[in-house]
């Protein structure tokens, strides 16, 4: 069965820059061999992704790409996607966007920002995956 997890931000390292938590996710998923997709919002964002893949953690290398620079994107890991890019989900999907994700997939990773003005549209999704049928969760970071 398809699940959805939300991760709740509430470390200061996280709220200080909400995309290194992001990273982690992208980092436990390509441990597990599993290929990745994240959904970013807009352009700078993936740009902004992208550069923190690289340098979040010296030991760390994850194989990433915004989709639609490189031509070896199917080797990639991780591919980030700005709104823009028509790509295929993937089974771990990232997502930083407003809306649900449909489609298939094995786990939608949702990150909830710590502002608790922000997290109404989340309150919402939550819903829309249990519609769905999904097993949702929900995770304190």
């Amino acid at each position: 069965m398809p699940r959805a997890d939300f991760y709740l931000i509430s470390k200061p390292r996280f709220r200080e820059e909400p995309l290194r938590l992001v990273c982690e996710l992208a980092r436990k998923a390509y441990e597990t061999g599993t290929p990745t997709l994240v959904l970013a919002r807009d352009a700078a964002q993936a740009e902004q992704l992208d550069d923190l893949l690289w340098s979040f953690d010296p030991d760390a290398f994850i194989p990433h790409q915004i989709v639609g620079v490189d031509a070896d994107e199917d080797e990639a890991e991780v591919l980030i996607a700005p709104p823009d890019a028509n790509v295929p989900l993937r089974p771990i999907v990232i997502n930083l966007r407003d809306d649900a994700v449909e489609g298939t997939f094995e786990r939608v990773l949702e990150v909830v920002p710590a502002d608790e003005n922000a997290r109404g549209p989340l309150r919402e999704r939550w819903k829309q995956y249990q519609a769905l049928g999904l097993d949702v969760n929900k995770h304190d970071m």
